[in-house]
């Protein structure tokens, strides 16, 4: 029997019924996955979150797929939401290698099966999650298709500050600055500190507000922003899999023409390569696609839907 987690449940707003679980990574470190099933599923969708999120963020989320008809389930990676933090900072973004990040999506595929999940299984993953989630597309793999959401597949930096952060993030990990912020990343980009108005997230207000009131309320789910390290380790990730070919999988990817969070070159330059793949952009949108606007996320997730319906091979 797997140990039960707490659940934010009202905070989520999710549909009824969620569950969390705590789990193992086969390093020991304690990971936090939360599911919502829907009775006679069509299939389920693993929701992998990007950097600084947490499960209750997808809670809407699932709710969409709950009405589309598919259960979903989440994870707290390593170093985020209630999962174990890696430095004694509990705010500071760390990874030791993206490597690690392969073990917590292990655990979470293990407990999947130890439920009986429906399948087919579908991969539905979100920034820092695309990155996770396309290195395990690169083998054998559990899911039908898979869709993307603003994936990191590149970091956006301006020209000039690429060479800059490519050689102080390398050089932390010899001179002992690895287990700092980048400059201006200790909190001052959060949405706790940030207005609306300011914000690279979200058009919508309403979500805005959502993602506010959740680590108002519950501050441990907080996370400030990225050390050295994590940068280094994520930039050399992103590398890495430039470097391979797109996996054979029906993918379809989601990215807002004005995303100022990841690269959108890399996006572009990935889906030109994939095959079976379509690119969707947003005219306007931001880094958030599906916790954008109500109207624009029920469009995003009938798109979604209709994709894996397409794909929905038992």
């Amino acid at each position: 029997m797997m140990e039960k987690a707490v659940l934010y449940r009202d905070m989520a707003k999710g549909p009824s019924g969620g569950r969390a679980y705590w789990l193992r990574a086969d390093d020991g470190i304690r990971i936090r996955m939360g599911m919502w099933e829907v009775e006679n599923a069509r299939g389920t969708v693993f929701a992998l979150p990007g950097f600084c999120e947490y499960i209750e963020k997808y809670g809407i989320a699932a709710g969409h797929l709950a009405e589309r008809g598919y259960t979903s389930i989440s994870v707290d990676w390593r170093g985020q939401g209630l999962a174990d933090r890696l430095t004694k900072n509990r705010m500071l973004g760390y990874i030791g290698s993206y490597s690690e990040f392969q073990l917590d999506l292990k655990a979470l595929l293990a407990a999947a099966r130890q439920l009986n999940l429906p399948r087919p299984w579908f991969m539905l993953a979100h920034s820092m999650g695309g990155c996770i989630g396309l290195r395990s597309l690169m083998d054998a793999t559990a899911f039908s298709a898979c869709a993307f959401s603003a994936p990191m597949w590149g970091i956006y930096l301006a020209k000039a500050v690429r060479p800059i952060a490519w050689t102080f993030s390398h050089a932390s990990r010899y001179f002992g600055f690895d287990k700092f912020f980048t400059p201006g990343d200790s909190g001052s980009r959060h949405v706790t500190e940030r207005s609306f108005e300011d914000n690279l997230l979200t058009r919508d207000e309403d979500m805005f507000e959502y993602m506010r009131r959740h680590l108002i309320e519950q501050p441990d789910l907080k996370l400030d922003g990225p050390s050295w390290r994590w940068l280094h380790e994520s930039l050399s990730e992103c590398r890495k899999l430039d470097r391979l070919p797109s996996p054979d999988i029906p993918c379809f990817t989601i990215m807002g023409t004005k995303e100022m969070v990841v690269d959108q070159n890399c996006i572009r330059n990935r889906m030109e390569r994939w095959p079976n793949g379509e690119l969707l952009t947003i005219s306007g949108g931001l880094h958030e696609p599906l916790m954008d606007s109500p109207e624009c996320r029920a469009d995003m997730f009938d798109m979604i839907s209709r994709f894996l319906n397409r794909h929905n091979r038992q």
